[in-house]
């Protein structure tokens, strides 16, 4: 996941994301001691669900003093915030890497439904944390946090709705319908697929996946 520690002017890259070379030795030795609490964290909310773990096992695992925790977390549920939307971050800016690298549309299509699958996969645990114990924390965390991860998340459709629109201009597909509706169709069914894929491997293979869905919105979309 993406740090969230402000940039100095003009050092500031997507989503306000520090350039690590920029940092000075004291700065990167922070970073560093942040990103080890926020591993230490995310190995025990895995293990045994964000309700059962204290600051202090946190702290214990990470090997800092309580105290050091608390220098860059003010509680438990600021710790989480941040784990939850550092891989955001990290999520969107792989994602839109994806997506913008090919020039043709169902390449980009297809690099996307790829990249996200792999991600899901590599980091399933954080994944299942956030949508396992996301209901049971407390209401003004959820809010807030619910808020800055839907605009993430629009940011992203915007995106990839912007590959829709520049296939219709060009003729390449077919406008069945408004670019940003399919843009939420197509992420739709990709998480589908992916959480059906993950947590019932025997029903679908993970090579299947970006065939099975651009094979369906392809026939449709797909000027002739």
């Amino acid at each position: 996941m993406l740090c969230s520690f402000q940039a100095a002017e003009g050092d500031t890259v997507p989503n306000g994301v520090m350039k690590v070379e920029t940092l000075s030795r004291r700065e990167r030795e922070k970073l560093r001691q942040r990103q080890e609490m926020l591993n230490a964290a995310l190995q025990l909310f895995t293990e045994k669900g964000y309700h059962n773990v204290s600051m202090h096992e946190i702290a214990g695992k990470a090997e800092f003093a309580i105290g050091t925790l608390y220098k860059f977390f003010r509680n438990k549920e600021d710790l989480y915030r941040a784990l939850v939307l550092e891989q955001s971050d990290k999520f969107h800016v792989v994602l839109a890497t994806a997506i913008g690298e090919p020039e043709d549309e169902i390449e980009k299509l297809n690099n996307y439904i790829r990249v996200k699958g792999e991600f899901f996969r590599d980091n399933y645990a954080m994944i299942r944390i956030y949508f396992a114990e996301s209901h049971g924390l407390s209401f003004n965390l959820m809010a807030g946090l619910d808020a800055e991860l839907r605009e993430r998340y629009e940011r992203f459709l915007a995106i990839l709705a912007s590959v829709f629109e520049g296939a219709m201009k060009r003729k390449r597909f077919r406008r069945i319908a408004e670019p940003y509706h399919l843009a939420v169709a197509l992420d739709s069914m990709v998480n589908a697929f992916l959480f059906l894929w993950l947590t019932k491997p025997d029903r679908l293979h993970g090579p299947e996946v970006p065939g099975a869905i651009l094979d369906i919105f392809s026939k449709a979309l797909i000027s002739s």
